[in-house]
């Protein structure tokens, strides 16, 4: 296949709409169910790069879920403890603890499920049966991955009345060192952002603490590569192998932290006590669960513990989650790793980390204000690695 019609571009008044290879070569690429659009396609090979990345750099499945061009969460396979698998949903999945892949799936997609509600997602490894029905009971737009096994491409087939995007990329697929595109019928060139993110990048450590146990390498590893593909400005939280916190797209870097602290902090929160003993009506589906923890956790635009509101999701009237046992619950926290994009200009953002439990953190450095950043890291004990490399992504 040397091209594919689009419905549409962005939007449904962009018109034509196509993909295809400038040099004539075939797409490399198979849709095997389904008709991805622009967006989905701009979704699948952005996040086709990060878990292939994350495979190479890691040595594990990895998988991310992807919304609007940057990933709501990425994660490589590591087994889920008790409380997480029931925190996102997965803990009546039979044969997960014997599928990486899988477990990469269950965190990816359980880290913040309000938005990855119509996600794209990408597999790093041959899907198999376990990630395959996990992913047919969630809302989404379509998967990409190397390959699938048989059960499982049917699993994923049934899906959307048989109208699930599908698509096989190959693997050994190499694109271009320069690539192009068009602004306001302006082209632009730029060579392919090819730097690698290992553990040699965050050799250089500035703070006086600088000891990074193997699981913060891990996770910042995991963060930067995340970053990599996350609309700019960017900031991430990962622990425990997994993305926990993305904000994507802020002009102001403390919005950034902050974005994705709350984010983190929600994350967290899913597995308090008071939250997994929620007593929701059977009826109650997993997307509205999804919104109603939302609103019992950060107190949103609903009470849902007010009377007349709490009758719609809950068998009887649970407690509310008090400001006062969120920070406390919050303050136990520890060994979180952070990344971002480009340097932090203020201190404020080391502030608002270490409220998130950040304890690990890489960024570019090169601040006029890198001495005050340093000083408030080490004022809370942290380890921070300068990279030297920025990695917005526009």
């Amino acid at each position: 296949m040397k091209e594919f019609e689009l419905k549409y571009g962005c939007n449904p008044n962009q018109k034509p709409a196509k993909i295809f290879m400038k040099d004539g070569s075939d797409l490399p690429i198979e849709i095997l169910s389904g008709r991805p659009g622009y967006i989905n396609f701009l979704d699948a090979f952005n996040s086709w790069q990060l878990v292939k990345e994350l495979k190479e750099a890691l040595g594990l499945p990895a998988v991310t879920s992807f919304k609007h061009v940057s990933p709501t969460s990425a994660a490589v396979g590591i087994p889920l403890s008790d409380t997480l698998k029931k925190s996102c949903f997965v803990d009546d999945i039979e044969g997960l603890d014997d599928s990486p892949l899988a477990c990469a799936y269950a965190r990816a997609r359980g880290t913040d499920r309000m938005c990855s509600f119509g996600d794209w997602v990408a597999l790093s490894d041959v899907c198999d049966v376990t990630t395959a029905k996990m992913l047919k009971r969630e809302v989404s737009d379509g998967i990409i991955a190397p390959g699938y096994e048989p059960e499982a491409l049917e699993i994923l087939k049934s899906k959307r009345k048989g109208n699930y995007n599908i698509v096989r990329i190959d693997p050994s697929y190499s694109p271009a060192p320069v690539e192009h595109k068009d602004v306001f019928g302006i082209t632009f060139e730029q060579g392919r952002n090819n730097f690698r993110i290992d553990r040699a990048l965050l050799s250089n450590r500035v703070t006086a603490s600088k000891e990074l146990p193997e699981s913060a390498v891990r996770d910042l590893i995991v963060a930067l590569i995340t970053l990599k593909y996350t609309q700019s400005n960017s900031v991430c939280y990962a622990v425990d192998g997994q993305a926990i916190g993305v904000g994507a797209g802020q002009q102001s870097r403390i919005h950034c932290t902050r974005l994705a602290g709350t984010k983190a902090d929600t994350w967290f929160l899913r597995q308090h006590e008071k939250v997994l003993a929620l007593p929701f009506l059977d009826t109650l589906g997993r997307p509205d669960r999804d919104n109603v923890i939302d609103g019992y956790i950060n107190q949103n635009e609903e009470d849902v513990c007010a009377d007349g509101n709490w009758q719609k999701y809950f068998t009887r009237r649970p407690e509310p989650l008090t400001r006062e046992e969120i920070r406390a619950y919050l303050d136990t926290l520890d060994g979180v790793s952070l990344g971002s994009d480009a340097f932090f200009p203020f201190g404020d953002n080391i502030e608002r980390a270490k409220r998130s439990g950040v304890r690990y953190i890489a960024e570019p450095g090169g601040s006029i204000r890198d001495d005050l950043v340093i000083e408030a890291c080490d004022r809370y004990g942290m380890v921070m690695a300068f990279t030297g490399m920025r990695l917005f992504h526009h």
